[in-house]
């Protein structure tokens, strides 16, 4: 119970941080020195350069994860597997890539839209399992965000612990979604 509520409080506290280091960067913008106090009272323990970089190796670090074929893990302990949309998706734009490049090669134009067609299919099918991925790993975030406050609530031990697993593979999926569509928006 006490990771559970540690890793939700250094999630909140990286976005608290966040927003301290942007306020602290606006005043230090409008008065020209980014050590600036957001309190004269209380003098900052790092000038806001330094608590956005903090918040932001955080966040950083809140979205880690390793990924071995469709299963992926988070530094949180969850654990998830890809929707298999998102394979069946990747394997047909690598065969509709092959397909245009052959065809390109050897001047057969059926062969080339042939590719572009599987490879745009491929794309529309990875994106569905991506979203399907994001969507489902919100869903079991909030639930098990939700259930286990109750039954931390209720004193029910293991209902909160089956509920914090709920979350942690939640995140996972979700950030493993998130990280693949970021590198489809890059490229």
């Amino acid at each position: 119970p006490y990771e559970y509520d540690r890793q939700q409080l250094l999630q909140f506290k990286g976005y608290v941080d966040s927003a301290i280091g942007a306020g602290q960067s606006a005043l230090g913008s409008l008065t020209g020195n980014t050590s600036d106090q957001v309190s004269p009272a209380a003098p900052p323990l790092f000038t806001s350069d330094q608590k956005k970089s903090q918040a932001e190796l955080e966040k950083d670090a809140s979205h880690t994860i390793g990924k071995l074929g469709p299963y992926n893990v988070s530094t949180s302990g969850g654990i998830s597997k890809d929707d298999p949309r998102r394979a069946q998706g990747n394997w047909d734009q690598t065969i509709g890539s092959g397909k245009e490049a052959v065809g390109n090669a050897l001047g057969v134009e059926s062969l080339k839209k042939e590719g572009q067609q599987q490879n745009a299919q491929g794309k529309g099918l990875e994106a569905e399992g991506q979203l399907s991925d994001f969507g489902g790993g919100m869903k079991d975030r909030l639930e098990g965000t939700v259930k286990g406050m109750g039954a931390g609530v209720m004193g029910d031990r293991e209902k909160e612990e089956k509920y914090r697993m709920m979350h942690d593979d939640g995140k996972t999926a979700q950030r493993s979604a998130e990280k693949d569509i970021q590198r489809a928006a890059d490229a």
